[in-house]
């Protein structure tokens, strides 16, 4: 049978200003990733309805999947991996969600979504994550090759 009713469908626009270049987010270099909702806190995480693009994401060890990194778990998730690369929407319900990560690349951590606690970057996630470059709005990034 055919459905004719109305359906509201609400789409978000991404905002991955935090991503100060294209290094590490072409097609196949973001790896697929699950994220356990469970781990994620609604009204930190996720106030919205979706997990915005940019939190810093641990890998929990007894699933494989990722959660919001956080220096004081015990299950993983204190060692940070991967951002986000795009944001999720949560259908209620859902226990886990598919996406991408970016572990390498250059990123503006000013513009990170998360400030504080978990999937917030701090001094250790910065050292976890040794191939992202972070960078402050003033520095500019070359898109030449070296010695062009």
């Amino acid at each position: 049978m055919t459905y004719i009713g109305v359906r509201k469908k609400s789409f978000l626009a991404e905002n991955r200003s935090w991503l100060l270049s294209q290094a590490g987010a072409g097609p196949g270099e973001n790896p697929s990733i699950i994220l356990d909702i469970a781990s994620f806190d609604a009204e930190d995480h996720y106030p919205e309805g979706y997990i915005p693009s940019g939190i810093v994401l641990g890998k929990i060890t007894a699933s494989g999947e990722y959660g919001p990194y956080d220096a004081t778990a015990t299950d993983g998730r204190e060692t940070a991996v991967e951002l986000l690369f795009g944001s999720l929407t949560i259908e209620p319900g859902a226990t886990v969600v598919g996406g991408a990560g970016v572990h390498r690349g250059e990123v503006e951590p000013g513009r990170l979504p998360i400030e504080s606690g978990a999937g917030a970057l701090d001094a250790a996630a910065r050292q976890a994550l040794f191939l992202i470059r972070f960078a402050d709005a003033t520095t500019t990034i070359s898109t030449e090759p070296a010695g062009a």
